[in-house]
């Protein structure tokens, strides 16, 4: 939990699964019951919920909310299969069900159930501490700025802050512990269309009472040139062996602006979000989502009702990757809960079980 919110909670007696709508925010706070596997895979696919940590703790409640109606092998082996499905880029949704097809396939069906509850919780719990653990390895990268510049400029792009975790976030984790250790910092918050993630770090940020801008994508590159900006913090929701990392798409757009100013480039993710298996980004899915997303945006109408307002007739042909590719040249360091390493040492961080 925090400032009062929380992502997603279980609760086992009552075979129930509590998320925060995200796909309502900044403008209402909804909480929703998800009681079947469909549910919480139209969570993860709707993007209820989402962050490559959140959706694989989700995913995990599935199988847990799955095993309720049946327990067998083939109620497993759907479970996983439709839940597997939802998201093709973020690699800890598939990190998360390997481990729970692991820890249940060995188990009397009859106790698949309660076993399933406590595993999936067990990775919640595990997150919360692996992001903290990122916060505070990414910490001393702050404090350094602002020891030398007064105040440490941050930007970000996307939401990579508790919204998208069980707790504490990936790439606001370090802004967070700066901001709790009293260390001046400002952020610079980019509006990440289409889906406007943005305005999901604007409004943790603003809870927080952390300093923060909002800017539009386009306005990056121009601060980054004009000396505006100390570090860039993103997030990933699968990074290579090699270091490559994706992430929502635009981050490569920053990457290579920061690298041609010469600020340093930084990546905040868990070790589940390393796909060992991929030798480079060229490994890496990129999930195509509707071209409705591009064709329409949300806000609050004239009445302080969600609205939707279409940008583009129906017929307009659209492409919408949601996610690029930062190549590792152009990577700083990968900040995870281990600590910070370059590109070419992440291997010897060793996978996460």
């Amino acid at each position: 939990m925090q400032n009062g919110f929380h992502t997603i909670s279980a609760n086992p007696a009552n075979c129930s699964v509590t998320i925060l709508d995200q796909t309502l925010l900044p403008w209402q706070t909804v909480y929703r019951e998800l009681r079947t596997l469909d549910e919480a895979a139209h969570a993860i696919r709707s993007m209820q919920v989402r962050g490559a940590p959140l959706i694989g703790v989700t995913a995990a409640f599935g199988i847990a909310l799955a095993l309720e109606a049946a327990c067998d092998d083939v109620a497993l082996d759907h479970a996983l299969a439709v839940l597997r499905a939802t998201r093709p880029t973020a690699v800890n949704l598939h990190w998360a069900l390997d481990r729970m097809r692991a820890r249940l396939s060995g188990r009397a069906p009859g106790a698949r159930a309660w076993q399933a509850w406590h595993d999936a919780q067990a990775i919640a719990d595990e997150d919360a501490r692996t992001n903290a653990a990122i916060g505070a390895h990414g910490l001393p990268l702050l404090q350094a700025i602002a020891a030398a510049r007064g105040t440490a400029r941050v930007m970000t792009h996307c939401n990579a802050g508790w919204l998208a975790t069980a707790a504490h976030g990936t790439a606001l984790a370090p802004i967070y512990a700066a901001h709790a250790a009293g260390i001046p910092l400002h952020v610079w918050v980019s509006e990440t269309r289409p889906r406007n993630q943005g305005l999901l770090t604007e409004w943790e940020l603003r809870q927080a009472g952390v300093p923060h801008t909002f800017i539009a994508d386009n306005s990056a590159g121009h601060l980054l040139m004009r000396n505006e900006v100390d570090i860039v913090i993103v997030g990933a929701d699968r990074i290579a062996a090699n270091g490559d990392a994706a992430n929502k798409i635009g981050t490569y757009m920053k990457a290579l602006a920061a690298h041609d100013n010469r600020v340093p480039f930084h990546v905040a993710a868990p070790l589940s979000t390393v796909d060992w298996r991929a030798t480079n980004g060229d490994a890496i899915p990129i999930e195509e989502r509707s071209a409705e997303e591009v064709r329409n945006v949300v806000g609050l109408d004239a009445n302080a009702h969600i609205a939707s307002v279409r940008l583009l007739p129906g017929e307009v042909a659209t492409r919408n990757p949601a996610f690029d590719v930062t190549p590792a040249r152009l990577i700083r360091s990968i900040i995870t809960e281990r600590g910070c390493c370059t590109p070419e040492t992440l291997g010897t961080l060793g996978p996460t079980v």
